[in-house]
């Protein structure tokens, strides 16, 4: 007999359950569409702490980091498919604190991101129109999507196929474009006559910005159909087609002219392609326009997540209860939806999409670290889980994800203090707060089944 936490959403507690309607390709598309509005902006802030050289450096070890992890926590995905995603592996490993801690790191992580993403779509249609103001197009977004979101995971599934694919077939078009003019001197000029650690240590919040959310799978793990063989084939495929994109659009960009004029806006890739082919060209206002797919995928994608994180930590407890409500007849976490929504519109005002980038990368590794520690400690608390897929390279994967989440925590610590004590700080107060609240009835409960 296996005992399991009672708050996990099985037909013997009646918790609120979501719909299984995702298939592979659909979830590819989440997995992609979370993450590649990370290509159209954001990590050029890198090439301003780091230059080009320091940045592709931090970028190639990011990237090692997110290709150990997510093979790593595929395992945990498929053997624990529920809507918390880390929350749920913390809680199951190391009670409920632990689950408490990855819970937070990763609303932090889902919370801030859209907010970025939507201050870009607002900066890439002032960008078109400069009559348009960037804050109230970004809230706008919030209205649109958190509408559509309310509507169905399916119909919200083959919305987010249809502009990924888009986003994707965009990016093939600009890599395609700009290559006759990629230039080795321009990449490698106005660098410091040095690469130091420092310097790489300083671009790797916006290295992680290439890749931050794809986690954001195992949010909707419930909501797939056939989940022991859909997410790691959607899981693999997305981090191979994140990584060519990725390393393909930042070397390119970087050899196209001076560099220096692209690492402070929030729209590289139409500059790009002003630079390529002249301010007049009329490529790079269609681009603009075509490239508001990209970053609609992403805030369309990380609605779904977040509202999913929100939902999940309702119905176990840890926010209020309403916040777990699912609306009757399309199934949707309604009130988690807008409760994110009302979260990122207050970021939105605040105009700091670096700092916003760099918040929601630092909840990102800190929900990485204890992801990979919580699959260190499944495999010898529960060796007979069902393991439908296994972390291959097992311990190095998970051990070099692990080690290599730390080192970008205390670069993303040491570059941004004042973020960090920021973060940690409410982490604490929250905490405390929840042990408070609990008192000595930390363990949750268990039944049997």
């Amino acid at each position: 007999m296996q005992t399991i936490d009672s708050r996990e959403p099985t037909a013997d507690n009646h918790q609120p359950t979501l719909k299984k309607v995702i298939n592979t390709t659909q979830l590819w598309a989440i997995a992609v569409g979370l993450v590649i509005s990370g290509e159209y902006f954001g990590w050029n802030y890198g090439w301003a702490s780091s230059g080009t050289i320091g940045f592709l450096i931090a970028t190639l070890l990011v990237t090692v980091m997110y290709i150990t992890f997510i093979f790593s926590y595929t395992e945990l995905t498929t053997s624990i498919p529920h809507a918390g995603g880390a929350f749920d592996y913390a809680n199951r490993a190391f009670g409920q604190v632990g689950g408490f801690i990855a819970g937070f790191a990763t609303l932090v992580d889902f919370l801030l991101a859209p907010p970025a993403i939507a201050y870009a779509l607002g900066s890439y249609v002032n960008f078109l129109h400069p009559a348009i103001p960037v804050v109230p197009t970004a809230i706008s977004m919030y209205v649109i999507f958190i509408t559509i979101n309310l509507f169905g995971i399916k119909e919200s599934a083959r919305f987010s196929l249809f502009v990924t694919i888009l986003s994707v077939l965009e990016l093939i078009i600009f890599i395609a474009v700009i290559f006759p003019f990629y230039k080795t001197e321009n990449f490698i000029a106005n660098n410091p006559p040095t690469i130091t650690v420092d310097s790489v240590f300083a671009g790797i919040p916006f290295a992680i910005w290439f890749f931050v959310a794809i986690e954001g799978v195992a949010m909707v793990a419930e909501e797939v159909k056939e989940p022991r063989t859909t997410i790691p084939k959607a899981y693999i495929s997305s981090i191979i087609t994140l990584v060519i994109l990725a390393l393909g659009v930042m070397i390119l960009s970087g050899g196209v002219g001076d560099w220096r004029t692209l690492s402070n806006i929030d729209y590289p890739l139409p500059e790009t392609l002003s630079m390529a082919l002249g301010k007049n060209n009329s490529l790079s206002k269609v681009f603009a326009s075509l490239g508001l797919f990209g970053l609609i995928a992403s805030f369309h994608c990380n609605t779904i997540s977040y509202s999913r994180q929100i939902f999940a930590l309702a119905r176990a407890g840890y926010l209020p209860k309403f916040l777990s409500v699912v609306n009757k007849k399309y199934q949707t976490p309604h009130w988690a939806l807008i409760a994110g929504g009302v979260v990122g519109a207050i970021a939105i005002f605040t105009g700091t999409t670096n700092k916003i980038i760099i918040m929601s990368g630092l909840g990102a590794v800190v929900m990485y670290a204890m992801s990979m520690l919580s699959l260190l400690a499944l495999r010898k608390k529960e060796p007979q889980l069902d393991r439908p897929f296994i972390a291959p390279f097992y311990p190095y994967f998970p051990i070099i994800a692990l080690v290599l989440s730390l080192v970008c925590m205390v670069a993303i610590v040491y570059y941004n203090q004042y973020l960090s004590v920021l973060f940690f700080g409410s982490l604490i107060v929250c905490l405390l707060g929840f042990v408070l609240k609990f008192g000595g009835k930390m363990a949750p409960k268990t039944i049997i089944k």
